[in-house]
């Protein structure tokens, strides 16, 4: 499977481009023990969590939806890509299960699954992105991709860069 972000990019202007408001939730910030330096991202699958560590003592905890049965991952890896609105053409393993979906679905549009922004992992074949179906994050929903709530890739966004090294555990 390859995940191809065709990038709508006209704008990587930076994060007020992603549309947040001011009455969206924050974050929460918790209790996290780990050896993990500052700055890393950590994904617990099995806990459906993607952790931002602050200290050796916090992180910032995100709900997220991960990889259905037969499609987790786990392994380490960094952000190699950071997108905006990014359009989405779909791996070959989702085209064969869902053969009349489009080569490719434009950035903003309410059907393109990778919600205001994407960042591709190394390796190229999957990404910490948005979600245009907020009732799927929490679940066992994806390829291998691990999405977000819109709000929370928006605060994640803008918190990393490329390089920000990112570890998947079960």
């Amino acid at each position: 499977m390859s995940l191809r972000i065709a990038v709508a990019l006209a704008a990587t202007i930076g994060l007020g481009a992603l549309g947040t408001t001011e009455a969206q939730a924050q974050p929460d910030v918790v209790g996290f023990r780990g050896d993990y330096s500052p700055g890393t991202i950590v994904i617990r699958t099995n806990e459906r969590r993607l952790y931002y560590v602050i200290d050796q003592n916090h992180a910032v905890r995100y709900p997220v939806g991960v990889g259905k049965y037969g499609k987790q991952w786990a392994g380490t890896t960094q952000i190699n890509g950071k997108y905006l609105h990014p359009a989405w053409s779909p791996p070959a393993e989702v085209r064969r299960d869902k053969p009349h979906i489009p080569d490719v679905i434009p950035g903003g549009s309410p059907r393109n699954p990778m919600g205001v922004a994407a960042m591709t992992l190394a390796g190229g074949e999957y990404a910490i992105h948005g979600t245009n179906m907020p009732g799927s994050v929490g679940g066992f929903v994806s390829y291998g991709c691990i999405r977000m709530l819109n709000p929370d890739i928006t605060d994640l966004y803008g918190r990393v860069s490329v390089g920000t090294t990112v570890v998947v555990t079960h």
